[in-house]
């Protein structure tokens, strides 16, 4: 790796856009994290962001620095109806379905827990234990979101001290902002059950590219920002009404 490629503007404006797209890539992940972290009780949450991210970033560098492994993952396994699976479409298959179940599951339980004041306790004291389990999910899911991320870096440049200051550069601003998106989507729940309707949509979006039916991520994110300001308009409404009641 040499730093001399950084005299050409050109390594400036690939290292610019390739952030710039791996922090994009970076928004679903960020998301799974902050909601996660926010089952444990509050002075393990900044630890557990951390450590999520920071897991994250030593995935995706070994990655990168194995990169003809990761362009293996792309050749064909098997054969199966003429449908050519490689190692890249099996981990977006199992990280789908993993990401839509999960996600799921935790719909469901923001369901029951309306109601359920005297259960609280016992979900604190559940949660408390489950720091090492949020941690291994994290890094499940960190695998499936450096494949995206890795791939995009391999198509834009073949330089890989830039991939690598890239990912280091995207996931510091994930590690900056996590903590407040964490604290705003917590404090409100219409927004927790919308972040997890996202999350519910990239699986179907990473079982889909699995099965090489690719849909671009634009449309995910322009459908959730539409929805995002309607949920912020209504809850300025609801604020607005607050006193009134």
């Amino acid at each position: 790796m040499s730093f001399e490629i950084f005299l050409e503007p050109s390594a400036w404006v690939s290292l610019l856009t390739l952030s710039l797209l791996e922090i994009v890539l970076g928004i679903d992940n960020i998301i799974f994290i902050s909601l996660l972290t926010n089952k444990l009780p509050e002075k393990n949450r900044e630890k557990a962001r951390t450590a999520g991210i920071a897991l994250a970033l030593i995935l995706r560098i070994v990655m990168l620095l194995g990169i003809t492994w990761i362009i293996g993952f792309t050749r064909p396994l098997f054969e199966v109806f003429g449908f050519e699976a490689t190692g890249r479409d099996l981990v977006l298959l199992l990280g789908g379905f993993f990401l839509i179940g999960k996600s799921t599951s935790e719909i469901h339980h923001k369901i029951e827990e309306g109601g359920r004041e005297g259960e609280k306790e016992q979900m604190k004291s559940a949660a408390q234990r489950s720091f090492a389990a949020i941690i291994l999910q994290i890094g499940l899911l960190d695998i499936v979101f450096s494949f995206d991320s890795i791939l995009t870096a391999i198509g834009m440049t073949n330089e890989i001290i830039i991939m690598i200051l890239a990912v280091v550069i995207s996931l510091i601003v994930m590690l900056v902002f996590s903590g407040r998106i964490a604290r705003f989507i917590e404090k409100y729940p219409t927004l927790q059950i919308l972040a997890l309707a996202f999350l519910i949509l990239i699986g179907f979006v990473l079982i889909a590219d699995g099965l090489h039916q690719h849909i671009s991520k634009g449309y995910i994110y322009a459908a959730v920002a539409f929805s995002l300001a309607v949920e912020v308009v209504n809850i300025n409404v609801r604020k607005k009404k607050a006193p009134a009641s």
